[in-house]
């Protein structure tokens, strides 16, 4: 041993030796915790109460005595000091927090006692206003009496979590939507594989368990019949992919497990699968947020401006950020704006869907083209039409173009990955799923643009018009082709007075993702000077409905 290491080791030992008992017994206690070594963990717990002058145990050491404990439940000596800890506990004065709560009632479930696990997060109130549950402490209650079959008690502890702000995740759900089954409650099962649709995208193994032994159980009623129109208007309201109106029709399930097809269609029942949008509440709370957050941002008067002009200005079916799409791939020492990048995007939405997109371009760029003589006359056809919003200066184009997306509930173009600021300011969960439904992303390929729409179908739980079900399983297939869905459709199909709800269910959401996807060409001579000119069957009333008489682009002034 050399001289270095040797001394390294004496300090060591001094070190040790000098340590003050509490010092010691909590990093030795910190130590068990890592380890989950009960044994040591309860040596220590008795020479701690052998020793009450020198170790004083605060919340810190009950804490890390407890989650110790919690942890090794199928120990009988754990739980019986598990439960002596946690009642010193109290009886020294020592305020619990969260984390003791969870551990207490991991302990008196784990003892077969879920009512006194219950009890002790319903009471976490009188320790005080900061100690509040979170969706573990909820956990030991919930799954024990999930497994034990007691239902409305299960229920009971959802509904206090709801109480306190809580969402039940994929495995309380599963706890749920089993005692649900193994009970035969087919009103809770349905309500929980909503709250499943709405949690988790694509589900385990395990959740495909439960759901098969239920439907493969035998009738589970429902309506036998029912106003079609009904059922579509709250599909439509809802985003599409579900109705949420309860069972529909009578008879036996035939359960299959298949494949979807790259263009949305269940391999197994010849449905269409949809891409699911949020529905028309979440939308509208959407829209508001985003005015609410631009207004405190931009100038105010600005904003409002904006949003009466646009309420005149309401049959647009795409936005296009042009800032995003004129700089794209312009980073190098002769780049700049590139203008035919952005005409190649407004002549493809326009060739697909014979309707012009909302341009919005912050004024000062707009100004910076308009210089340019060769781009006058596009600019002006654009302004003349009302398909040109130049944003104010000072202004941040992000809030106009999001906006008027949310707004109009249509299609958004741009590549910005919105996860900026002004975007983490919203805040929602539903804001991922708003993108995955409206956002077309672009490329080019040797000046020609390629426009990548948004899926085809969204790969989440699905329940149709006519009642069936298509619930994706989990993988980790790069292949969406290859992924295993569960079809779910009754023996015999309901017949409504809209006839035939096998084939694609009708969805306005799907038709208007359709009609962006089929091309409708047209001739070059009408697309002559960029977007400029069109033939006499492409008037503007022909392409604009009522933006005939409308006013002209407020971008047109101040240039």
């Amino acid at each position: 041993m050399n001289s270095v290491t040797k001394s390294n080791n004496n300090h060591h030992q001094m070190k040790k030796k000098t340590q003050k008992p509490e010092t010691k017994f909590r990093m030795d206690l910190d130590l068990c915790s890592r380890n989950k070594d009960l044994s040591a963990a309860i040596s220590l717990y008795n020479f701690a109460l052998s020793n009450p002058t020198t170790i004083h145990l605060n919340q810190h050491h009950f804490n890390s005595l407890l989650y110790i404990c919690s942890n090794s439940v199928s120990d009988p000596t754990a739980l019986d000091y598990g439960s002596r800890i946690f009642d010193h506990m109290l009886s020294s004065n020592v305020v619990p927090n969260e984390a003791t709560i969870t551990s207490a009632a991991r302990i008196a479930a784990a003892k077969g006692d879920a009512d006194s696990a219950f009890e002790l997060v319903k009471g976490m109130g009188k320790y005080g206003g900061g100690v509040v549950p979170k969706l573990r402490t909820y956990g030991p209650a919930l799954f024990a009496f999930c497994g034990s079959l007691e239902a409305e008690k299960a229920y009971l502890v959802e509904e206090d979590m709801v109480a306190n702000g809580l969402v039940a995740e994929e495995a309380e759900l599963m706890g749920l939507l089993r005692v649900s089954v193994e009970c035969g409650r087919s009103d809770r099962v349905y309500g929980y594989l909503h709250k499943m649709r709405r949690v988790v995208r694509c589900v385990s193994e395990e959740v495909v368990g439960v759901l098969e032994k239920w439907f493969r159980g035998g009738d589970v009623g429902g309506l036998e019949e029912w106003d079609a129109g009904l059922v579509k208007d709250a599909v439509l309201r809802n985003g599409g992919g579900w109705h949420g109106l309860g069972w529909l029709g009578k008879g036996r399930w035939d359960v299959r497990r298949t494949k979807v097809g790259s263009s949305g269609v269940c391999c197994c029942c010849d449905r269409g699968l949809v891409c699911v949008d949020i529905g028309e509440e979440e939308a509208d709370k959407f829209g508001e947020s985003v005015a609410a957050l631009a207004m405190k941002r931009e100038v105010e008067a600005n904003f409002r401006d904006f949003q009466n002009w646009l309420d005149g200005h309401c049959e647009y079916e795409a936005i296009v950020d042009a800032a995003n799409i004129g700089l794209f791939q312009q980073n190098f020492a002769e780049g700049g704006f590139s203008m035919a990048q952005l005409v190649a995007v407004v002549k493809e939405l326009y060739k697909r869907n014979n309707k012009w997109p909302l341009i919005v371009l912050h004024k000062k760029r707009v100004k910076s083209l308009y210089e340019d003589a060769s781009n006058r006359e596009l600019l002006d056809e654009w302004m003349q039409k009302g398909v040109l919003f130049g944003t104010p200066y000072g202004s941040n184009d992000d809030w106009y173009w999001l906006y008027a997306a949310v707004k109009l509930k249509c299609f958004l173009v741009t590549n910005d990955e919105m996860r900026d600021h002004i975007f983490e300011l919203i805040g929602s969960d539903f804001f991922v799923k708003w993108k995955e439904r409206h956002q077309i992303r672009y490329s080019f390929v040797k000046g020609a643009v390629d426009l990548h729409m948004p899926p085809p179908y969204s790969v989440c739980i699905q329940e149709s018009e006519s009642g069936a079900w298509h619930v994706p399983l989990a993988s980790e297939c790069n292949n969406e082709s290859s992924r295993t869905w569960l079809c779910i459709s009754r023996t015999i199909e309901h017949k409504t007075s809209d006839e035939d709800t096998k084939c694609l269910e009708s969805s306005e959401i799907t038709r208007s993702h359709e009609s962006f996807n089929s091309c409708q060409p047209l001739n070059d001579a009408t697309l002559s000077n960029g977007l400029a000119g069109r033939s006499d069957s492409c008037s503007n009333a022909a392409v604009t409905g009522k933006r005939k008489e409308r006013s002209p682009s407020p971008s047109r002034t101040g240039l």
